[in-house]
């Protein structure tokens, strides 16, 4: 009685070892499960002539194989022996040593440390999406998620390396790499290292108000220091809410000229707008970068929803002019009020900054929530140290994804069967998600009849 290994990796198919170090993929009564039978007998079969070998029907889950051989030898006098037998093999079950490491859970040869050095987390929030929609978290081994960032592990270098290239590619990001030798074979010159890669995020998220410095400025365009991130994606794309002018910054611009948010997220507040008007002829100074399109030009008169009792109000231009009428509310930095500490900043003259930046139109939090009709997906992953603010952040992004289409077409959107299907704008005009850029959230493991479904096999 011969015994064969068989794998419970998780891959469609049977895999069954070959000595001395290979796993291969059969697929029962075949010719490959076949010729591995007839190798494990072959010291026997080299006495005698092997004239027929073929399979006798077994049941698939009995674990057992059996192999039908005739052979012949020739005995004495040129007279030829033939025999027909059979050859029982047991077929047993075990791991493979790469899922051996991978349920092992605390073995890995590879960590990326991403990070970012911002108080807000929708540029991880965009990030994780990005990963699920191209699966670059297939080869993970796990997932751990800290105050600032998230750390990926590795089996093998090669994958933590692919997903560091992705990195690159989607967000404007550094890395630094390093190793540390575990052990080592002087007789056979191999060597066991733990390799790390640790990847900077640029410190800038969506909304942000940020102070270029004068030669940046200049480079882009002789656009305004002062200016507001409207989104971040492979690149820092910025709007001057003077001038419209659009500029976008990728990493390695972003490192040669370093710059900060001014504001902190939570120092944004609520204004009212009491006059607003549009306007039309937008005068460009030479060498003057590209305009947006999307974006209309406007004078506005706001006044802050805290000081209603008073008379104070402030004057600003913004880039949402084609948003904003009178009675709206807008969110925005107060920065005449605001102890700003940038070096940028503080060089520029006090009559180029403005009293007020505004970021977005403000609408009804409760409102959306109850009738976004659809849903993301999410990384496996572990958590600690959870704040309390991580669900208005995570709501923050959410909103992100309705208002701007740039962004939501890199996301895959889910329906929510659980939401019924209403007008693509409420009754305040909030921007919504349509349905055609739903994705049904189809289950593998269910049938059309509800039921778990058989697994599928390639």
């Amino acid at each position: 009685m011969e015994y064969m290994t068989e794998s419970t990796d998780r891959s469609p198919g049977h895999m069954y070892f070959q000595p001395p170090g290979t796993w291969i993929q059969c697929a029962l009564e075949s010719r490959e499960l076949l010729a591995l039978c007839l190798k494990k007998i072959k010291a026997p079969l080299s006495k005698v002539r092997l004239v027929d070998a073929g399979f006798v029907w077994t049941e698939p889950h009995s674990k057992r194989l059996k192999v039908k051989l005739t052979i012949q030898k020739e005995v004495m006098n040129g007279a030829i022996l033939q025999q027909v037998f059979v050859v029982d093999y047991v077929v047993q079950s075990q791991m493979c040593g790469d899922c051996h490491r991978v349920e092992a859970k605390d073995f890995w040869k590879a960590v990326i440390q991403v990070r970012q050095k911002t108080l807000h987390k929708k540029t991880f929030y965009y990030l994780e999406q990005l990963i699920l929609k191209y699966g670059m978290h297939q080869n993970t081994l796990r997932i751990k998620e800290i105050h600032d960032g998230l750390d990926f592990y590795y089996s093998s270098k090669q994958h933590a390396q692919k997903m560091v290239e992705f990195l690159q590619c989607t967000v404007p990001c550094r890395y630094k790499a390093s190793q540390r030798l575990i052990s080592q074979d002087i007789h056979s010159n191999t060597y066991n290292y733990k390799s790390t890669f640790s990847v900077e995020i640029v410190p800038v998220c969506k909304d942000n108000v940020v102070c270029l410095s004068p030669k940046l400025a200049q480079s882009l365009g002789n656009m305004n220091q002062i200016c507001v991130c409207i989104r971040v994606t492979s690149a820092i794309h910025l709007i001057d809410p003077n001038t419209l002018q659009v500029a976008d910054i990728d990493g390695s611009t972003f490192w040669s000229h370093p710059f900060n948010s001014l504001c902190h997220p939570k120092q944004l507040e609520e204004f009212i707008v009491m006059e607003c008007s549009t306007v039309r002829d937008i005068k460009r100074a030479a060498g003057a970068g590209m305009i947006s399109k999307k974006h209309a030009l406007g004078e506005v008169w706001v006044q802050k929803t805290s000081e209603m009792n008073t008379d104070k109000q402030y004057f600003c231009r913004t880039h949402l002019g084609h948003l904003l009428n009178p009675g709206d509310l807008v969110l925005g930095f107060d920065l005449a009020n605001c102890n700003l500490n940038d070096e940028h900043v503080n060089k520029m003259n006090s009559d180029r900054v403005p009293d007020v930046v505004l970021i977005k139109k403000s609408y009804d939090r409760t409102k959306r929530q109850r009738r976004r009709n659809w849903k993301l997906k999410e990384l496996a992953r572990e958590r600690e140290n959870m704040d309390t603010d991580d669900e208005r952040q995570y709501q923050d992004f959410l909103e992100d994804l309705e208002e701007d289409e740039a962004i939501r077409k890199n996301v895959n959107i889910y329906r929510d069967s659980t939401i019924p299907v209403e007008s693509d704008t409420d009754d305040e005009g909030a921007p919504r998600i349509s349905l055609a850029e739903m994705l049904e959230d189809l289950h593998i493991s269910q049938d059309a009849t509800g039921e778990e479904g058989a697994s599928m096999m390639t």
